[in-house]
């Protein structure tokens, strides 16, 4: 009988500090949200089948308090000027030879690479994702990971299903495979070289894999972060139009 209390006992036990997929979820947004303003130098390397490297540098804005974010390139020559702006619910694609504005999405490819603009974005998992079926525990090389499926509760999501293997300590993301409303795997997203900002963190290394067009592969290198108060017209489309007169 006492064999049988303590078994019962370890099984109430679990269930009661089970964590919940919605937790999981808000202490990765916690994570990934800047409590003050953010600017980092950006490297993406692009490698498609058949194909030369490409490389771009660029800058980096974020300022989460206001909900906006501007990324400029710097390189390569040709590409110099152009930006992309977030505020609000409002992204441009901003060309700096025609001196326009284009509206654009968060699954928007920039300047071309696997990173989309989602990419560079406040986190918002837990107002756009829920957790579907069982949390996995279990290893990812060394590393205990949570192992979970999200599914969006809107049309609106950059990706209708999404598979995340979450590092336990930390609640940082390792991976994450990126699906179609049909199932099919498109990309697998690797995070990497994180750095601490504040309570925040930044991955400074992220690795995208195409699955759907097999050999095309994106680097994304972030470094130099500062937490810099910015200057609200930053955020603008007269700042970009000014940079490239």
């Amino acid at each position: 009988m006492k064999k049988l209390i303590l078994v019962i006992s370890l099984l109430i036990s679990q269930v009661a500090f089970a964590i919940t997929g919605a937790e999981i979820l808000k202490n990765m947004d916690d994570l990934g949200s800047l409590e003050s303003d953010g600017t980092a130098k950006v490297r993406i390397t692009t490698q498609k089948t058949g194909q030369a490297a490409k490389v771009q540098e660029m800058q980096w804005f974020r300022q989460d308090s206001t909900d906006a974010f501007l990324i400029i390139i710097q390189s390569p020559a040709a590409e110099k000027g152009n930006g992309y702006l977030k505020n609000g619910d409002n992204l441009w694609l901003y060309k700096k030879n025609t001196r326009t504005f284009q509206f654009i999405n968060s699954s928007e490819s920039i300047g071309g690479s696997g990173a989309t603009a989602d990419d560079f974005d406040e986190k918002t998992l837990s107002e756009e994702y829920t957790v579907a079926g069982k949390i996995e525990e279990l290893k990812l090389g060394s590393r205990d990971v949570y192992k979970f499926e999200v599914k969006g509760k809107n049309k609106n999501v950059k990706d209708p299903k999404r598979i995340y293997w979450v590092d336990k300590a930390t609640f940082l993301p390792l991976r994450q495979q990126n699906f179609s409303l049909s199932g099919t795997l498109l990309e697998t997203i690797e995070y990497s070289k994180y750095s601490k900002v504040g309570k925040s963190f930044v991955a400074g290394l992220i690795k995208v894999t195409d699955e759907f067009d097999k050999g095309n592969i994106t680097i994304v290198e972030i470094s130099a972060f500062s937490t810099d108060k910015i200057d609200s017209k930053v955020f603008t489309k007269a700042y970009l139009e000014n940079l490239s007169k």
